[in-house]
């Protein structure tokens, strides 16, 4: 059975932000996680930021409408300048400020194939200027910033960002909090990825440790404990459907994920989308 052409339109709309938003109505929240350590929200995904004597380390930056007024908030943190811009993952909410933060200087970095899904020949000055293939350590504001990269999780360009000595993460979009999460087939992301990115990363953190996600409030080791449990649900539920052979169709009409839709069904997900992209990945990955 092929993939859903839902799946490639949606990763086609979610990559390039053209959902239809009323930006002049957006404002940007900043949440102090620790000592120098911050999220911002305001549309699309979670801002993180390290904000010392060496200037401010940015992660990712939303769409590009946003960028003056995500700076106005930065400021009020630091009047600094903003060294480097990481990005996550490619997707447009993630990286749609990029040539305005280009414009000004400042140093994108990214993975390797962050590089290669924005390398369409249109983006200028937004491109990473120093890519990476596994992983990546920074030395700033005292502390080690680590980037861990997983090859299929949310897309095949996804990292996980330390603060080491902070005790704080920011996992991208491999994290939707209180929500189904998007699964970017097309670009490389895989739901078994998914867990697995999860489940490692729950291996490496503690009962401290201040989780930011790709979307969705601030949480910690015992919210992204929940977010795995509740995905190897979903996979334990979708896979011997899957394994029946039946169609997406047929499976829908079994409803298997009503006890969660009403709860993680309200995000970027709905749930008639979150089944059709994710039980379609199981059924072409059942031999894998």
């Amino acid at each position: 059975m092929k993939k859903t052409l839902l799946t490639s339109a949606f990763a086609l709309l979610y990559s390039t932000g053209v959902f239809a938003q009323d930006f002049d109505k957006v404002e940007i929240t900043t949440i102090k996680v620790t000592d120098d350590i911050y999220m911002m929200m305001g549309a699309g995904g979670n801002l993180g930021l390290s904000i010392g004597e060496d200037g401010v380390f940015l992660i990712d930056d939303q769409y590009a409408p946003l960028t003056t007024k995500i700076l106005a908030a930065i400021e009020k943190l630091s009047t600094d300048d903003i060294h480097f811009l990481f990005n996550t993952h490619y997707h447009g909410d993630h990286t749609g400020g990029n040539e305005n933060l280009g414009d000004k200087g400042i140093n994108i970095i990214a993975h390797d194939n962050v590089y290669t899904r924005l390398d369409d020949g249109k983006m200028k000055t937004g491109m990473p200027i120093i890519t990476f293939n596994d992983k990546l350590t920074f030395h700033m504001n005292g502390i080690e910033i680590k980037t861990e990269h997983y090859h299929s999780a949310h897309t095949d360009g996804d990292s996980v960002v330390y603060f080491k000595g902070k005790n704080v993460i920011h996992m991208g979009d491999i994290v939707f909090n209180e929500a189904y999460p998007y699964v970017d087939v097309p670009g490389g992301g895989s739901f078994k990825g998914v867990l697995a990115a999860v489940k490692d990363t729950l291996g490496r953190i503690d009962d401290e440790t201040q989780v930011i996600p790709g979307h969705g409030p601030l949480t910690n080791k015992a919210g992204l404990q929940i977010y795995y449990d509740v995905l190897m649900d979903i996979q334990n539920i979708l896979t011997p459907i899957a394994k029946q052979g039946l169609s997406l169709e047929a499976a829908k009409k079994l409803k298997p994920l009503n006890k969660y839709d009403d709860d993680y069904g309200q995000g970027f997900m709905d749930p008639d989308t979150f089944i059709s992209i994710v039980y379609m990945d199981i059924f072409d990955n059942l031999d894998k």
